[in-house]
C-alpha cells in the first residue's frame, strides 16, 4: 500500500500486544497525546496490536494464566479505537500486520479452512476503521518503507537498512533505534519503533524475567 505525502507528519506505534490490564501502557497513552497534538496526515500501527497468546504455536508457561481470544479483541478494539477516535476522520489509518496479529487468520485457516470468505473470519473484518497490508511506502519510492519486520537479531536496523536499500521502519523486535547507514547511494536509515506495551508487562513472561533490550516509545517522521 502507498501513501504518497509530502508534507505534515507520519506517527508510527508498534507491538502494543494488548492485555486486558486494566490503563494502558504509558507509551500507548503518549501514542495517542502526540497524535492529538500533531494532528498527522497518516497513523500507521506497524504490527503485533494482538498478541493471540491462546492461539499460538507456544504452550503455555506451567500453570500462566492467558486471556481468552474473545478478551484480546476486546482490548484490541479499545485501544486501536482510542487512535482512531483522536486521529479523526482527516488522518489516514493503517495497520501494517505484524506476526502475532497473523495467529487469528492462520489459527482459522488451519482448523477450519471450510470458513474461507465468511464474514468475520479474518483480523481485518473486526477493525473497519484500519487498511490492513503488508507493507507501506510513505513519500513514495525516495521515501520510506513501513513493515513489521524485515530481517530479526540485535542489529535488525542496521541490516535492514543496508539489505533494504532505503530507510526502513520496522517493529518486531521493541528495540526503539535508529541506525544510520552510508553507502554510495547516500545516506538511509533503519529504524525500530519500539514497543506502546509496558515492557515487563504479562505478555512477555516468556522472557523469564532475564534483562531485557526492549524499549517503549514510537516514532514520528516530518
Amino acid at each position: 500500500i502507498r501513501a504518497p505525502i509530502s508534507d505534515g507528519y507520519v506517527l508510527i506505534g508498534s507491538d502494543g500486544h494488548y492485555w486486558d490490564g486494566g490503563r494502558a501502557a504509558t507509551a500507548h497513552r503518549a501514542f495517542v497525546r502526540m497524535i492529538a497534538n500533531l494532528n498527522p496526515k497518516l497513523v500507521i500501527y506497524n504490527g503485533d496490536a494482538l498478541d493471540g497468546a491462546s492461539i499460538g504455536r507456544h504452550p503455555k508457561i506451567g500453570w500462566e494464566t492467558q486471556p481468552t481470544l474473545a478478551r484480546e479483541m476486546a482490548v484490541v478494539q479499545k485501544r486501536l479505537g482510542e487512535i482512531a477516535k483522536v486521529a479523526g476522520k482527516r488522518t489516514r489509518l493503517i495497520w501494517t500486520l505484524g506476526n502475532h496479529d497473523a495467529r487469528f487468520n492462520t489459527r482459522l485457516a488451519m482448523q477450519v479452512p471450510e470458513f474461507r470468505n465468511i464474514r468475520g473470519t479474518r483480523l481485518v473484518h473486526h477493525f473497519p476503521d484500519w487498511e490492513p497490508a503488508w507493507m507501506c511506502e510513505v513519500g513514495g519510492k525516495q521515501g520510506a518503507v513501513v513493515k513489521h519486520r524485515f530481517t530479526g537479531g540485535t542489529h535488525a536496523p542496521h541490516v535492514n537498512a543496508m539489505r533494504a536499500g532505503r530507510t526502513i521502519i520496522t517493529g518486531h523486535t521493541h528495540s526503539l533505534k535508529i541506525t544510520p547507514y552510508t553507502d554510495y547511494q547516500g545516506t538511509r536509515y533503519g529504524v525500530d519503533c519500539g514497543t506502546l506495551a509496558d515492557v515487563s508487562g504479562p505478555q512477555f513472561l516468556y522472557a523469564e524475567k532475564n534483562p531485557s533490550n526492549h524499549r517503549a516509545g514510537f516514532a514520528v517522521l516530518q
